[in-house]
């Protein structure tokens, strides 16, 4: 048994101790001094968070083959370890080898949403790593940010030494050569920082130099050196049957998020929501092969004795082979008692058979995604469904045995009136009423309809078609979801309706931080001195921390939030080649002034620029 970083003492004293030691199934234990790299793969939340995350079990593997690397991974230590911590002066370490994360090689750090900005400082605080990349020397792990908060990267671009634009599996191993040849040949960090430039989606922000307006608009963006691109392509796999994925997924020691084997049946979506911002940076749509699928469900099963599986994209529905895939889980775990999870389902393509067929074996609420009360609306964020879709779509669930249906949407969308809000009481009620109409009285066996409608508040995104929308203040958002609570309760069924919505002034925040520019790096930097940690977590979350922030550092929230973009505004994120182009969005936003309608990728191209990365369902009629 390898010795823990903490004492058993301080392991007595803290909530959830197996969060910190180690050891679990699957876990890669490697020798370290037979490898030449030292990879820390960290998600700046709670264990249990970071433990669901299927990006990292994907790049823990992949590294982790190579015989030359060992990847540990290490998450952020929540409030009463933090307190030991920084009392005792214990460095973070990772969970493997429990050793300080000061000694590795690289630090890697995935960021998959703007309010954990302030635990990636937290993170490099506890691991003794100066904050800010110009502090660090030849001594200090290389800092590497990835995930979709890297598509801008430039709130949080002085506290890292380089982010990795697009999907982990391409460039990885090209950055891993670099660095074990110029380390052998006694390079520098800044010569190597700039010899890791020059490979595909590599970007390091201390190569940069950003100039702005009298107004405070980004004026340019341009390299220093002749070695930086222009511009950074995102890295993307076109083949999802040769890449790699874990067999052996590390099965945790207690209860995490997602507790359950996550197949991942392609990636990318067709359907252009004008919000969604996974829905562009993830373009195109790419499956994977049924036969690689089954394989892989089988080892992952078999070697974790999980009894769920979720079958994960963007729009699962949208996956070619879903049924096949479905009915060979259902025929093969059925008796294994193995319960299949389906997220992201459109109401519009959902099959009744597979639905009934899956219904057989746990019984579990439904969650369609209409986002929108109102038509108009619906067509102004381009979600391709309709209230008829709708209404067909919950009767097929009902009479397929469901009664629990969720229903999400969103406050605050662009071009949004106070009829439009309302439209979602109202819609949620038509939706209870369908299972009345659908289900006769003596089938109801004494079941009522349970509708539960939750509304998170929009936030205009980089490469989106709304990157150039003002936003709602919190207030307004507040006032709105009010508007809308107030109308549920005017509804006939109200009783089988509950309607919920997300915190107000954390959205705004995260709306901040979503399209803000390098001048946000010492705010989110006094935030954290202020006491801002895990800002996700709605009771953690103190808004004064972060107003005291803005204001001590000159900044203005409402420059971010509150002005629509001029169309030919330079973004801190125009750098950034994600395929999609800047046109095309801009197009996009002028149709959803308009309410009009894109097709979806299947049904016709769009032009978005994708088809640039010579495959996926840009190529799918061509075959």
């Amino acid at each position: 048994m390898k010795k823990t970083a903490l004492s058993d003492e301080i392991l007595l004293k803290i909530e959830k101790p197996e969060r910190y030691i180690g050891n679990e199934i699957n876990a890669v234990i490697k020798d370290k001094e037979k490898v030449d790299i030292r990879y820390a793969m960290c998600f700046p939340d709670v264990y249990e968070i970071g433990m669901s995350h299927l990006g990292i079990q994907i790049l823990y593997d992949m590294f982790n083959k190579r015989d030359d690397v060992w990847c540990e991974r290490v998450y952020s230590p929540w409030v009463d370890l933090d307190r030991v911590m920084r009392e005792k002066n214990i460095p973070l370490f990772a969970l493997e080898s429990q050793d300080s994360i000061k000694d590795f090689d690289f630090l890697g750090i995935t960021i998959q949403y703007e309010m954990c900005y302030t635990n990636i400082l937290q993170v490099l605080d506890l691991a003794q790593i100066p904050l800010t990349a110009t502090d660090r020397t030849e001594e200090h792990p290389i800092v590497i940010g990835g995930g979709p908060c890297t598509y801008n990267p430039e709130p949080i671009a002085e506290f890292f030494d380089m982010f990795y634009i697009g999907e982990g599996e391409i460039s990885y191993d090209p950055l891993f050569d670099l660095y074990k040849e110029m380390k052998k040949n006694g390079a520098s960090r800044k010569d190597f920082l700039k010899e890791a430039s020059k490979i595909p989606g590599i970007y390091v922000p201390s190569l940069y130099d950003a100039e702005y307006n009298a107004d405070g608009t980004l004026a340019s963006f341009k390299p220093n050196v002749p070695e930086a691109p222009a511009r950074v392509k995102k890295q993307i796999v076109m083949d999802m049957n040769d890449v790699s994925y874990p067999d052996k997924p590390i099965v945790p020691f207690i209860r995490v998020t997602q507790d359950r084997v996550v197949l991942e049946v392609m990636r990318g979506c067709i359907r252009g929501c004008r919000f969604c911002q996974a829905g562009e940076i993830y373009r195109p749509v790419r499956e994977r092969s049924l036969d690689f699928l089954k394989k892989k469900a089988k080892s992952m099963l078999d070697s974790t004795g999980q009894d769920e599986i979720t079958l994960s994209s963007l729009s699962t529905s949208d996956y070619s082979q879903l049924g096949e895939l479905v009915h060979w889980l259902i025929d093969n775990y059925r008796d294994k008692y193995v319960n299949i999870s389906l997220p992201s389902l459109r109401i519009d393509a959902f099959s009744l058979d597979i639905m009934s067929r899956v219904q057989d074996i746990k019984k579990s609420s439904l969650t369609f995604a209409s986002e929108a009360g109102s038509q108009r609306l619906r067509n102004v964020i381009n979600k391709g469904i309709t209230e008829e879709n709708i209404m067909q779509g919950s009767a097929e669930a009902f009479k397929g045995g469901w009664n629990k249906v969720k229903l999400y949407f969103m406050l605050g969308l662009p071009t949004e009136t106070d009829e439009d809000v309302k439209a979602i009481a109202h819609l949620s009620d038509a939706v209870a009423m369908n299972y009345f109409d659908t289900i006769p009285k003596e089938n109801r066996k004494g079941v009522r309809v349970q509708v539960t409608s939750s509304a998170s508040f929009f936030i205009p995104k980089p490469f989106t078609a709304f990157q150039w929308a003002p936003m709602n203040t919190a207030d307004e958002f507040l006032r709105k979801a009010h508007l809308c609570s107030d109308e549920f309760r005017q509804m006939l069924n109200h009783k089988s309706l509950r309607f919920m919505y997300h915190e107000n002034e954390l959205s705004e925040l995260e709306g901040v931080l979503a399209r803000g520019d390098r001048k946000l790096s010492k705010v989110i930097r006094s935030a954290y001195e202020n006491g801002a940690l895990y800002d996700s977590w709605g009771e953690m979350f103190d808004k004064k921390r972060w107003t005291d922030a803005f204001a001590s550092n000159g900044i203005n929230i409402d420059f971010y939030t509150l002005r629509e973009r001029p169309e030919d505004e330079l973004f801190p994120w125009d750098f950034i080649d994600a395929g999609v182009t800047k046109k095309f969005l801009l197009d996009e936003w002028h149709q959803a002034l308009k309410g009009e309608v894109t097709p979806n990728c299947r049904q016709k191209c769009s032009g978005c620029g994708a088809a640039v990365f010579g495959g996926g369902v840009c190529f799918e009629s061509r075959k």
